[in-house]
């Protein structure tokens, strides 16, 4: 199978600062990627790269098997690139938005009717298309710019920082627009800063840090990675110290201290050997009633890739 994304050791340097430093990294279709790293970290400029917008000074980047630099033209006819921001006629309607766009997709007659009454039902634009772009909502005009990114049907989303500025009902909404097209066999590639949405979202993650990737792969593998240590709070009904003092016994754990009534510490183990933990607590008469590890999550396995390095 033809990779939707296939990125090989592209690199674009501005002056003395290199952006975009080496990155070599792939997706398959169906699969929704978080592109995660600080500001200035080299995403956007990846982006673009991909998107045709900016050439490689190195590399090469391969959309559903076509090369950016010797087919940038047929790249862009299977590829669809959300910016953070577009321009837009506020007195265009949606419908006027979106007819412009799909003819200068190529798209005419039947064909051209047929594709913007999909993309409008699929982001549920129907009820807004004799509407003015000044009169929507940014959560709306969020839906506006990514109905227009799918009229040619694009093997391949860049989708940049989608949800920035979005209430809490536009992101979820979003965020099952995004998972939808995963569904349907479409690779998207999302840059944001808001990690808990990316985990949500998101098949994998590639981390990128001045300028080079630090990280790429399965969600869930990278936080099982990461899980290296977990904090786990204990609540017993016995006395706290006595309950300290059994818990600080136990093979694989580490700094255990008292943080009000609860005990917290450090615990190196696998899922097995916590569960033992609790198992033997209960066996010597601790009576253990709450036992807790914080989850791991993606600012943890952002956290524990980068370094905080700026350029």
């Amino acid at each position: 199978m033809t990779s939707a994304l296939e990125i090989r050791g592209i690199t674009k340097q501005f002056g003395p600062t290199k952006a975009v430093d080496s990155v070599s990294f792939s997706l398959e279709p169906g699969e929704i990627c978080g592109f995660i790293g600080p500001n200035g970290a080299g995403k956007t400029t990846t982006m673009r790269i991909i998107s045709t917008l900016e050439l490689p000074d190195s590399g090469d980047v391969f959309v559903d098997g076509v090369s950016v630099l010797a087919a940038a033209r047929e790249v862009r006819s299977r590829l669809g690139f959300m910016p953070d921001s577009y321009g837009a006629y506020g007195a265009t309607t949606v419908t006027e938005y979106l007819d412009f766009f799909a003819r200068a997709h190529g798209l005419r007659g039947r064909v051209r009717s047929q594709t913007l009454a999909s993309v409008m039902d699929f982001t549920s634009l129907h009820p807004l298309a004799g509407k003015h772009i000044d009169a929507l909502s940014k959560g709306m005009k969020q839906r506006l710019c990514l109905a227009k990114t799918l009229l040619n049907d694009p093997k391949l989303l860049i989708l940049d920082e989608p949800a920035a500025g979005l209430d809490p009902r536009a992101r979820v909404e979003l965020r099952e627009l995004v998972s939808a097209l995963g569904d349907t066999g479409k690779a998207v590639l999302l840059s944001s800063h808001i990690l808990t949405e990316l985990a949500e979202v998101c098949d994998s993650v590639a981390v990128i840090e001045a300028g080079r990737l630090q990280a790429k792969g399965r969600v869930d593998e990278m936080m099982r990675a990461t899980r290296a240590q977990a904090e786990v709070t204990c609540r017993v009904l016995s006395d706290p110290a006595a309950g300290l003092r059994a818990i600080a016994e136990m093979p694989h754990v580490l700094g255990a201290r008292l943080q009000g009534e609860a005990i917290v510490f450090a615990f190196a183990g696998s899922d097995a050997d916590r569960a033992s933990l609790l198992a033997e607590l209960v066996r010597r008469g601790v009576q253990p009633v709450d036992f807790a590890a914080r989850v791991t999550n993606l600012e943890d396995v952002f956290l524990s890739v980068t370094k905080g390095t700026l350029q």
